[in-house]
């Protein structure tokens, strides 16, 4: 949550710029997607043997989930190179799977083009599931969400019924468009919105009762979405779907406030994302609540990675809960290179060889966009070699511990 606070900074006073149109249905497109990726059938599959499928995942981060009322449309390629990033092209999704990476995630900011109740303009439509069918045609798995997109998330609270009406009919609009979209798709709840510190503050002195109400917003938030995928037709009915936790924070998802879904598809998996301790992770200079750290990899470092890991298996991966780390990195701005290199394939060591799946947050830093290549060819070395690691079977109890920092 606090790494997306940094990007959210960006673009503080963000409007959205309106533009209507009639929903799009079902094309040739989607039937030729599923003829060419329908043949895995992963919604025939377990949600634990999906993640498995997923391996080490990659986000397409600060492009299509750009915001900003400064930024002008009405052409997509305004938004999606705002932040400093080139047009995704189908080369760079290439690029991706010729590293070995089997996971795309692709936030979106629908908001940036919307018109009247919600409508959600058809070019940016078709550009996601361009993109997103690039990710399949390459036979990866595509997780496309609802990513920050101005900040109407956080009037849930004070303005329920409304927020909820604009989340239902963005999500509506959505599933229908990719409903015969193949099980290589994966919808995600929301980003990191889910956190409510207005009504409670898990530093603050909230009550038990504000600690419910933010909690049930956010559960009721995830029900409904699962309810609407599930009745809006085609391969949704079985879709995988990935539910975000409270704040996408470790420690606030394995609350017992925290609820998952019912689902009558038993299809739901759980995100969560990781950027401890954020001192190193995410802060570039010394603030006033903490002290920008230039260096991470102590015995120190890598027991609290290890204990805030295996926080999740008790809560979940025991009780058949899949988990995906929808996001995991660490700034490059006045930190010891290698200390970044070592954090980030030590998260992704850690998570992979519990079974889940780690998607690294690469806003521009890591995947060079241009030559397409990984700016440092080490830490792709690491991944390659964490690929290969042997990893629990699909369903089995994850390790009580596992190690992490062997990898590079």
């Amino acid at each position: 949550m606090l790494l997306n606070q940094i990007r959210r900074s960006l673009v503080l006073g963000a409007a959205v710029y309106f533009i209507s149109f009639a929903p799009l249905g079902s094309s040739a497109a989607d039937a030729a997607a599923a003829s060419t990726a329908g043949a895995v059938d992963l919604e025939s599959l377990s949600p634990a043997e999906v993640v498995q499928d997923m391996g080490l995942g990659w986000n397409l981060g600060n492009t299509l989930e750009c915001a900003g009322a400064w930024i002008k449309g009405p052409q997509i390629s305004s938004f999606e190179t705002a932040w400093g990033n080139p047009e995704t092209t189908k080369d760079m999704i290439d690029g991706i799977k010729a590293a070995g990476f089997k996971s795309v995630r692709i936030p979106v900011a629908w908001s940036n083009m919307i018109g009247d109740n919600y409508t959600i303009d058809p070019q940016l439509m078709a550009r996601v599931k361009e993109v997103a069918g690039w990710v399949q045609d390459d036979g990866m798995i595509a997780v496309v969400n609802i990513h920050w997109d101005g900040g109407w998330w956080s009037k849930f609270p004070t303005d329920y019924e409304n927020c909820m009406k604009r989340y239902t009919r963005m999500w509506s609009q959505i599933a229908d468009n990719f409903k015969n979209s193949p099980g290589t798709l994966i919808f995600e709840s929301l980003n990191e919105e889910g956190c409510w510190n207005d009504v409670w503050n898990r530093y603050g002195s909230g009550t038990a009762e504000q600690k419910q109400k933010a909690y049930g917003i956010l559960n009721a938030i995830n029900q409904a979405f699962v309810d609407l995928v599930r009745k809006s037709g085609g391969l949704n009915a079985k879709r995988h779907l990935l539910i975000a936790g409270y704040a996408t924070d470790i420690d606030l998802t394995v609350d017992p406030a925290f609820v998952m879904p019912k689902d009558p598809a038993n299809h739901c998996i759980v995100s969560v994302h990781y950027y401890t301790p954020y001192t190193f992770a995410g802060l570039e200079h010394d603030e006033s609540w903490g002290k920008a750290r230039s260096s991470w990899g102590t015995e120190a470092d890598l027991a609290e990675l290890n204990a805030n890991m295996l926080k999740l298996k008790p809560r979940f991966l025991d009780q058949g809960v899949p988990v995906i780390v929808g996001e995991y990195g660490a700034t490059l701005k006045n930190k010891d290179p290698e200390s970044v290199r070592k954090y980030m394939l030590a998260v992704a060591e850690k998570t992979y060889g519990m079974g889940m799946c780690p998607m690294l947050w690469d806003p521009g830093s890591h995947f060079n966009r241009h030559n397409l290549q990984f700016d440092d060819p080490e830490l792709l070395k690491g991944f390659q070699k964490i690929m290969g690691m042997p990893r629990p079977a699909a369903g089995a109890a994850a390790p009580e511990a596992v190690p992490a920092g062997k990898a590079n």
